[in-house]
């Protein structure tokens, strides 16, 4: 029988671990402001995931997922990105409007339905931004890319995913003709404030912030 956690729990361990894999180890007001809450909440939270064992504790270091912890969190992500891809693929949502829908899906509990989902999407590999999808086991493969801030000029590439996938920079992404698989290269990059210049195939140039330019990821063949 798999053990079933409430939602909240299930999204404090799915928070602890993308901060986990920036920081390593993560402190209670790392949590608080990930999840926009106060620390006290946290502190609670936190010692009731550690009596389940989903949590260690380091002596002035913070908190990490234990094997199990990871465990879960893992397959919380990977139901929250292949309701995402079934969402954009199967019933043509726009990939700027998956997000919440999926937060509410991912919380579905039956392993057999999600077997069943990732079946007959085909086992997908990456969700509709990019972002890696783990397999029933909790296993993924990475993508060697980097931002567009990084990709040397007149350099052609593809984009391969997306950082920031707020709705509003994915409808800006969307206005500029920008998504998954989109060649593209950097044509100049301005040094006054970061900006950068990007040829997209068939189209006029477009002008891109610092903030998107570094949210936005590639892939190329250096060699």
């Amino acid at each position: 029988m798999v053990p079933q956690y409430s939602s909240s729990r299930e999204n404090y361990l799915k928070a602890i671990f993308h901060l986990q894999e920036v920081h390593g180890t993560v402190t209670t007001n790392d949590v608080a402001s990930e999840m926009q809450t106060r620390p006290a909440s946290v502190t609670d939270m936190l010692k009731k995931l550690k009596a389940q064992k989903l949590l260690l504790y380091e002596k002035y270091k913070g908190f990490k997922l234990s094997t199990e912890g990871r465990k879960v969190a893992l397959q919380i992500i990977r139901k929250h990105r292949l309701w995402e891809y079934f969402l954009v693929e199967k019933l043509r949502f726009g990939w700027d409007e998956v997000h919440e829908i999926a937060e509410e899906l991912e919380h579905i509990g039956s392993k057999k339905l999600i077997d069943r989902l990732d079946e007959f999407l085909g086992f997908p590999k990456t969700d509709p931004h990019g972002d890696p999808i783990p397999d029933s086991q909790g296993r993924w493969t990475l993508t060697r890319q980097v931002d567009l801030l990084n990709l040397p000029v007149n350099q052609q590439a593809e984009v391969s995913g997306i950082g920031d996938q707020s709705a509003e920079i994915l409808e800006l992404l969307n206005h500029k003709h920008i998504g998954l698989g989109t060649r593209l290269e950097v044509k100049k990059k301005f040094a006054f404030d970061n900006s950068i210049e990007l040829k997209i195939k068939n189209q006029s140039p477009v002008t891109i912030s610092e903030h998107v330019a570094k949210n936005v990821f590639v892939k190329y063949d250096d060699e």
